[in-house]
């Protein structure tokens, strides 16, 4: 099956929905940065988020970057999207491992630690808009869940889920976020609360074979559900040698002499899917006439 999000509202536009599934994009990201178990489910999730609320963006420039900082072992995690379905992250420390919760399963909360989340709106305006919470659990979910409600006033409930295969593969990825809007009736909030209460997890419905349809079907029942739109979403870095060359000339004259002056070439790698890029002696000779014309 193709990674895709699917919108839709609900209850006569008092809700306002969207689900995904992301097993072939977080089985990328898992290649690309050769992460361990539980950072693969803690990296997978960000990047299910970041990715669903990326289509919330209105304009086609806009990017919306996802930031946890902790102090578990983990450390943090950056994750970017587009509004079209385009997502991107890293991980600060990919290879931790630790034994399983409580409740056997991966211990995303203990990799992440105390710390904080930090959502980005770059909208193309002077600044961007930046909203930042304390992580509630660690587990992500919960920390969207309480970042919407706290930072943007919007009572909302967010799911994410990733379940491993024995060899360490992605088995199933994805998720849901569903969002109340301020004129939602009690009567239509009873009913959300109690179908999200006969849930297990999102990689349970998955696993049972259901598409994001079906799952908002199952979140969304007897509320009158409506797609509005699918978006395809996948794994993509725009990064590109001319890109990275722009950086380094970027950097200056006297830097770029420096490494001149030490006749080896240099390798440079992308944080966000870990593509390497050589530049020889006479490449960064080349960048460095660059930056100096650049600078006059």
């Amino acid at each position: 099956m193709k990674d895709y999000i699917v919108r839709a509202t609900a209850a006569g536009a008092q809700i306002r929905a969207f689900a995904a599934t992301t097993r072939n994009l977080v089985e990328e990201a898992r290649i690309a940065h050769n992460t361990s178990p539980v950072m693969t489910a803690a990296l997978g999730r960000l990047l299910t988020a970041g990715t669903m609320m990326g289509t919330m963006l209105k304009n086609e420039r806009d990017l919306l970057t996802l930031q946890i900082r902790g102090e578990g072992p983990g450390k943090g995690l950056t994750v970017t999207a587009d509004s079209r379905g385009r997502v991107k992250g890293y991980p600060l420390v990919p290879d931790v491992i630790l034994p399983a919760n409580s409740r056997g399963k991966l211990d995303v909360a203990g990799a992440m630690g105390p710390g904080t989340l930090s959502v980005i709106r770059d909208m193309g305006l002077k600044e961007p808009y930046v909203g930042q919470t304390p992580l509630q659990t660690g587990e992500i979910a919960e920390d969207l869940t309480y970042y919407f409600a706290a930072s943007e006033q919007v009572p909302s409930s967010v799911g994410l889920g990733v379940l491993m295969e024995r060899n360490n593969t992605v088995k199933q990825a994805g998720g849901f976020i569903i969002q109340l809007m301020p004129y939602t009736e009690e009567s239509v909030i009873a009913r959300l609360e109690e179908n999200l209460s006969q849930v297990s997890s999102v990689t349970t419905m998955l696993e049972q074979g259901n598409t994001p349809e079906q799952i908002l079907e199952i979140l969304l029942e007897g509320l009158e559900v409506e797609f509005t739109e699918t978006v395809e979403t996948g794994f993509y870095c725009d990064c590109s040698k001319s890109r990275v060359e722009k950086a380094l000339i970027s950097i200056g004259e006297a830097q770029l002499q420096e490494m001149i002056d030490e006749d080896e070439e240099i390798e440079v790698n992308c944080q966000f899917c870990n593509k390497h890029y050589r530049f020889s002696v006479e490449e960064l000779r080349s960048l460095h006439t660059k930056a100096k014309k650049a600078k006059s």
